[in-house]
């Protein structure tokens, strides 16, 4: 009973709660749930993702007109087992609530049939669109293995391109070293290179950030937003075992899941994990640091994977909440970029919103302390010069070279560009300007957020935070 009671209260949302993934696990860890969260995720995403189809079954049954004790968002999860699952059983004792649906099981059913047959389908998972990823894309671990012998062990036939893709075969990726692409039908994280750390599933776009940063081994970086560790593994391939990475990470839940994935990923030695907020770090207790990665909260309007939380679109950002995530964005940013021995600092969000992307960076390169320090955008041939799709140019109007600004930034469109929406831009320290003298803003002077607003503003909450890693959460299960 517990189930399908605590269920129920995640079957809608307010809009400021964060992923149903997000807002289950953190119930769960405030123990404010008794359920095991895995079991509760799995029942509320399937009821979710057949909501639409349940409720027209439950209306032309009449069931809630019938049982008048039974309400819609128990009916959705009882009506879901009953119907949509292999076993076809609520899982419940008997209790006067199951025999309010079990006693309309004919007339569900019957229903059912009738749709199937209005739709010309044989299961209604024919209509359902999985909004899943075009390619389910994975990065050899090379801290454990290299890429020859998984390559052998996965038995995969080559092919030129993404479009080529079908189960068999995979794809050896022409922008990110040591990464592929498989169909989304390939079972890949059933395998023992997935259980042991060999591979990492990781979305395309999130490798950006550390290929970008390109630190070499043995170099010392921080990851300023850590969790839950992709990006931060990737970065330990590439400083590898002399090297050292600092991962900040504020939320102690998510900075154990960091644990883990960093000592799956055997990257244990190499990464010191600490939980904390990132803008209350001192830069000069890190002076052989020479590059960071930011990767903060953003609206995560790039992302998908939750088609059937409809009640909470992603793009359904207000321009006030935008403003308080960029303001935020700048805060973190302009921290980096006061670290005395950084040469460069790689920017990246996983929203589409040019307020917090290119707009981030025209008030980094307006404010005087990022203009003193000698920071500027890098050129295009220094951050994948290959990849078609680049900043927007008319975000960078009124200075002397906003196509070159613009080509300093990649983006990357969901699902368009094979996985999730993108955006990143290299900083570099230009360290044989004088004081002061790099002047990318002649013209244009964007309205830059005080100190005080950021302090006023504050970081985006925990709980709601969209979660620029939900592609990555699946990283390591």
């Amino acid at each position: 009973m517990n189930l399908y009671k605590e269920a129920s209260w995640f079957l809608s949302s307010n809009g400021k709660e964060g992923s149903l993934q997000t807002r289950i696990f953190n119930a769960s860890q405030a123990k404010k749930v008794k359920t095991n969260p895995k079991h509760l995720y799995a029942l509320v995403s399937s009821t979710l993702k057949y909501k639409p189809y349940i409720k027209k079954i439950i209306k032309s049954a009449k069931l809630l007109e019938l049982e008048k004790a039974l309400k819609e968002p128990m009916a959705l999860l009882l009506v879901h087992d009953l119907l949509f699952t292999k076993s076809g059983r609520i899982q419940m004792g008997k209790t006067p609530l199951k025999e309010s649906v079990l006693r309309h099981k004919t007339r569900l059913n019957a229903e059912l049939t009738k749709l199937k047959l209005k739709h010309k389908v044989k299961s209604l998972d024919e209509l359902i669109d999985e909004d899943d990823t075009p390619v389910r894309w994975f990065r050899v671990n090379t801290l454990l293995a290299d890429v020859d012998s998984v390559l052998s062990s996965l038995d995969l036939k080559e092919v030129a391109s993404v479009g080529k893709l079908q189960p068999g075969c995979i794809y050896r990726d022409e922008y990110i070293p040591n990464l592929f692409g498989v169909s989304p039908k390939e079972r890949v994280t059933q395998s023992a290179l997935y259980e042991n750390g060999s591979i990492i599933i990781q979305d395309r776009a999130s490798c950006f950030p550390a290929f970008i940063l390109n630190p070499q081994e043995g170099d010392s970086v921080i990851d300023a937003c850590a969790a839950p560790g992709n990006k931060t593994t990737h970065l330990a391939a590439h400083v590898g075992p002399r090297g050292a990475i600092t991962a900040f990470e504020r939320d102690i839940r998510r900075s154990n899941i960091l644990k883990q994935m960093v000592k799956k990923a055997g990257a244990d030695s190499i990464v010191t994990v600490n939980v904390g907020d990132f803008t209350h770090s001192n830069p000069d207790d890190f002076t052989d640091v020479t590059g960071l990665v930011v990767d903060p909260s953003c609206s995560g309007s790039g992302t998908f994977g939750r088609a059937y939380e409809e009640e909470n679109p992603q793009d359904s950002y207000s321009e006030e909440r935008l403003q308080k995530l960029s303001s935020f964005q700048f805060s973190i940013v302009k921290h980096a970029l006061s670290f005395p021995s950084a040469k460069k600092v790689v920017y990246s969000t996983c929203s589409i919103h040019a307020q917090e992307n290119e707009r981030v960076v025209v008030d980094l390169l307006n404010d005087s302390n990022v203009k003193r320090a000698g920071w500027r955008v890098a050129n295009r041939s220094r951050i994948i010069p290959m990849w078609h799709r680049r900043g927007l140019v008319e975000e960078f109007e009124g200075f002397p070279n906003p196509e070159q600004l613009a080509g300093g930034c990649v983006r990357a469109l969901p699902k368009v560009d094979g996985g999730i929406g993108f955006f990143a831009v290299l900083f570099e320290r230009d360290s044989t300007t004088e004081e002061g003298s790099v002047d990318h803003s002649a013209g244009k002077q964007a309205v830059q957020p005080s100190q005080e607003q950021v302090k006023s503003q504050g970081q985006p909450d925990s709980e709601s935070e969209p979660e620029s890693d939900y592609e990555e959460w699946n990283g390591f299960d």
